[in-house]
């Protein structure tokens, strides 16, 4: 017999040790898991495990010990990438997650555009995809443009097709909006970036760890994304680029492992995906994401994005009935993921965290990195929840019981 839903939630759960803390008497509520996820027990153990038994540095040892840590490190690479559908295992390049990915993406890419050249981003975007370019239009006087959004959250998709031109180069948009929710239709707006001879850069921080990914579905040209948001380590992350696009790029650092050859006056770079991987990678956190994917894949995404659409639809109910409260990003489940941010306008999200937090319920306060997305709305900042997979319908009905003690303590 099938687990029921709850069963299959309550079975999860079991495998997140710090779920089972408690505080102030109360046991812990996690709603913060878009900022970082819990940690199941496996992570936790094939990571103590690789250091315990099998470590050694990678690539460089001949001797038994390196192998093997060489041959986890390899697998776990393989593993991530047939995660995100990449055609071949060389097109994943690890890094410490999306910011890196990113930043890598607006040096190397950047390196070949000329003043004038346009990069166009969207006004939803994490200051990951948004500082980068900025670096890059100082340094090397490109043009940047952003898209705007409608009052539900959604990209003025009439916008994009006036701002993208035969000068831009590269369109870089998130995938699910950190403090909206708002899922983007990826698949239309690479092709207006593909249509004028533009690459398509996907932020997928917030995609990766609540539905099923394909980039080659996607049709975008790089893809980010970070381990620490899909239950694996910190420190560790992947960017996925077509190899053709990979082959023509200058590396983004310099140092070992990425050189085929050395000579005083010049250098020759290793094949991908080593030319991006200077240095001693995370050898640990690669493996304790390997772990991550094999764990979402028992679990099942498809799964994941059902429960995580429940959880949305439920969070929404629950938040429509409370007075003086102000919900942002769409107001459709099927195109709202992993977050619910909102104002109230009794209580700055601050004051409301704290108050939420002697309650033990975990929640984010402030503007999530996302500054222009605040200023588009009109507020300073908000009180976001954000779910996964081993949340309940009881963690809402906790913070909404949380947001009644706020307004008793505030509200005149």
């Amino acid at each position: 017999m099938a687990a029921t839903p709850m069963e299959k939630v309550d079975a999860i759960r079991k495998d997140f040790p710090t779920l089972r803390r408690e505080f102030n008497g109360k046991p812990v509520v996690y709603l913060d898991s878009g900022a970082s996820s819990l940690k199941p027990q496996q992570v936790i153990d094939a990571e103590a495990d690789f250091y315990a038994n099998h470590y050694a540095n990678v690539h460089r040892g001949i001797y038994q010990l390196s192998e093997e840590a060489t041959d986890l490190f390899e697998a776990a690479r393989e593993k991530v990438a047939k995660f995100v559908g990449a055609r071949e295992t060389r097109e994943l390049i690890l890094t410490r997650g999306t910011t890196e990915s990113l930043n890598l993406l607006a040096y190397s890419l950047g390196e070949a555009l000329a003043p004038g050249d346009e990069v166009v981003a969207t006004v939803m975007e994490h200051h990951s995809n948004q500082v980068p370019w900025q670096m890059l239009k100082r340094r090397r006087r490109t043009v940047l443009k952003h898209v705007g959004l409608d009052d539900e959250g959604y990209l003025k998709m009439d916008e994009l097709d006036k701002l993208v031109t035969d000068k831009t180069k590269v369109v870089t948009v998130t995938h699910v909006s950190n403090v909206l929710g708002t899922v983007n239709p990826i698949k239309e707006i690479a092709k207006v970036a593909h249509d004028h001879g533009a690459l398509c850069i996907v932020d997928g921080a917030q995609s990766v760890p609540h539905m099923p990914v394909d980039v080659k579905a996607l049709g975008c040209d790089f893809f980010a994304f970070s381990g620490h948001k899909m239950c694996g380590p910190s420190g560790i992350g992947g960017l996925w680029g077509r190899a053709e696009v990979l082959e023509r790029m200058e590396p983004f650092q310099g140092g070992g492992d990425m050189i085929r050859e050395v000579h005083l006056q010049e250098s020759k770079w290793n094949e991908l995906p080593y030319k991006f991987e200077a240095g001693t990678p995370n050898i640990a956190g690669t493996i304790g994401l390997g772990a991550a994917v094999d764990y979402l894949n028992g679990v099942g995404m498809e799964w994941v994005a059902s429960h995580d659409e429940e959880l949305i639809t439920y969070g929404m109910e629950r938040l429509s009935g409370e007075a003086g409260l102000r919900l942002l990003g769409p107001k459709d489940p099927h195109k709202h993921a992993g977050v619910l941010s909102f104002w109230l306008d009794f209580a700055h999200p601050h004051d409301i965290a704290q108050v939420m937090d002697t309650e033990a319920v975990c929640v984010r306060a402030g503007h999530h990195c996302a500054m222009p997305v605040n200023e588009r709305f009109g507020v300073p900042a908000t009180t976001r929840a954000s779910v996964y997979l081993y949340n309940r319908q009881s963690d809402i009905d906790a913070m909404v019981g949380a947001i009644e003690k706020v307004r008793r303590l505030f509200a005149r």
